[in-house]
């Protein structure tokens, strides 16, 4: 029998997790993991997967469908059920998953309820400049992903040039601190330990991460020569330029 029925990404935005996920669903066996639960709302759930709210008479009824829908396509053609989730909307869904299984004392045990039991998996950006810059960059641009070919993946505004600034990025560098403390003190309370998995060593070799969590699933590794690399960097000049800046102006005491 395999260990886990499920697994669940927890991480935060530019750390990584859709070059992970694009690897997972690639591998075939692994499910289809991706933001389910992106938005802090059960009216855009509902709007994800074509679900009507007045097709429900209570809203228990209504989450049941929402996460039978979730688990069908994360699942894909696969047995294992795979879900990203991002900090920002992580409290929103455990309260969810609270309204719907208040029988149960914690929020692993509402997990496993609705989706098996799960290996966790805590993927981190160590270094906070290059992910806060990295964000700052795809928000100002409006680039957030492209394929390994060089065709843009996910586009959310114009294009616009970026613009150097401190301040963005300096709290967004907060926001990323607090993001993985809250993970760090949810893991604690919920007596989790996660696999581990840094955006240095995935960025480095994608493959042999890959290899490792299908491991650690109990599931078989694919030949990895079948598998396309699925994103690209999108760091470049730029990017540098900018962490050698603020690095610069912070030294010097006059950023933030």
């Amino acid at each position: 029998m395999k260990p886990f029925n499920s697994y669940v990404i927890c991480t935060s935005p530019r750390s990584g997790s859709t070059l992970l996920c694009r690897l997972l669903r690639e591998a075939g066996n692994a499910g289809f993991p991706e933001s389910h639960f992106h938005a802090p709302s059960v009216k855009e759930w509902l709007g994800y997967y074509g679900l009507q709210a007045d097709a429900f008479a209570t809203r228990q009824d209504a989450l049941k469908a929402i996460f039978s829908s979730a688990y069908e396509r994360g699942k894909g053609a696969s047995d294992i059920f795979g879900l990203r989730l991002q900090r920002h909307s992580f409290d929103f869904f455990c309260e969810q998953l609270s309204y719907l299984h208040p029988e149960l004392p914690n929020d692993v045990s509402r997990l496993e309820a609705v989706f098996g039991k799960p290996l966790f998996v805590h993927l981190k950006r160590e270094s906070k400049l290059d992910q806060a810059i990295s964000y700052v960059k795809a928000e100002q641009s409006g680039l957030w992903h492209m394929a390994s070919d060089g065709t843009e993946l996910e586009r959310l505004s114009e294009p616009r040039e970026p613009v150097y600034d401190a301040e963005a990025i300096a709290a967004q560098i907060t926001q990323f601190e607090h993001m993985d403390a809250a993970w760090e003190a949810w893991f604690e309370a919920e007596n989790v330990k996660p696999l581990r998995v840094t955006y240095d060593a995935l960025s480095a070799a994608p493959y042999a991460m890959l290899r490792r969590l299908l491991i650690a699933l109990g599931l078989e590794c694919p030949p990895l020569d079948e598998i396309t690399p699925p994103v690209a960097k999108l760091a470049d000049a730029t990017n540098r330029e900018w962490a050698e800046r603020f690095q610069s102006e912070f030294r010097a005491g006059f950023g933030p």
